[in-house]
């Protein structure tokens, strides 16, 4: 497949549903001293991989927007649930990494979409993970375990070394369905969108299909939504794969930008898929 042009960087992270801890803003970058290796998954559970055939030459295919049948007017919002494991402190400090209101607001309006989550995020709301990932509007793919890089440079973020690449998706695998995950999908976004051939090859054996995007929502640290709203409805066309993040305090403007993004596209004639719908109509 066609590697995608990179737009922009995904560097943030969502939220679910119920009555669930506080956490905060995700702005800082993992500790370089976090192990990225994964160990056993903590309790006995299914497979921890979804398959995809490899890609051709041995190299993890990355997926590019696609018009689908006869340019059929779909459009896939997908949101970056990102956490680090070093702020788990910060999230027992009462910082929010999470944002259930934006959840809530996608099934209020009946809008499919794609969580691209880290493991560690849904260690820290496993409840929320499991409500995601149990509701058919969603599906959750990978965005690793704690948000490394896996090409360098890429934002300052500390890299996992090529032969644990494997391992730290597997490990964000674990901990989605040690949450009770079961939407689970066999996609990967990379952190920062960063990512280079030998990165390609070392997540083959983890038979995921990286997914990018062609739309940066603009919302990372955003404040005005009506400036998000138009950065996305600016951008799409069919087929469309749009950027955007859950995390409160980090993205605090993004939900409201959805109670306009999404009116105005139905209006176009657009309709609102997950990535894997995406994926069968290309």
């Amino acid at each position: 497949m066609a590697v995608f042009v990179l737009l922009g960087a995904a560097l943030l992270g969502c939220g679910g549903g119920g009555d669930l801890p506080a956490a905060g803003p995700a702005t800082a970058a993992p500790s370089p001293a976090e192990p990225t290796a994964a160990p056993g998954p903590k309790k006995p559970g299914p497979a921890a991989f979804p398959t995809l055939a490899p890609g051709a030459g041995g190299r993890t295919p990355v997926y590019e927007r696609r018009t689908g049948r006869s340019g059929e007017k779909v459009v896939a919002l997908t949101f970056d649930a990102d956490m680090t494991a070093d702020q788990g402190p910060r999230a027992a400090r009462g910082e929010r990494f999470d944002n259930p209101e934006l959840i809530a607001t996608l099934r209020r309006l009946e809008v499919d979409a794609t969580v691209f989550m880290t493991g560690r995020w849904a260690e820290e709301y496993p409840d929320q993970a499991r409500a995601i990932g149990t509701d058919p509007r969603f599906e959750i793919a990978n965005h690793s375990y704690s948000h490394y890089a896996f090409a360098e440079p890429c934002y300052g973020l500390p890299t996992v070394a090529a032969p644990d690449m494997a391992a730290d998706v597997k490990r964000a695998f674990d901990s989605f369905r040690n949450a009770g995950a079961v939407n689970v999908v066999p996609y990967f976004r990379f952190p920062g969108g960063c990512y280079d051939d030998t990165a390609l090859h070392a997540l083959a054996p983890a038979r995921v299909t990286a997914v990018q995007w062609d739309v940066v929502g603009g919302d990372a640290f955003a404040k005005d939504p009506d400036a998000v709203a138009e950065q996305v409805l600016s951008g799409v066309r069919p087929g469309s794969v749009v950027v955007l993040h859950c995390t409160r305090s980090a993205a605090p403007a993004t939900e409201r930008a959805l109670r306009r993004v999404v009116p105005e596209l139905r209006a176009r004639g657009y309709r609102f898929v997950k990535v894997s719908e995406l994926m069968r109509a290309g």
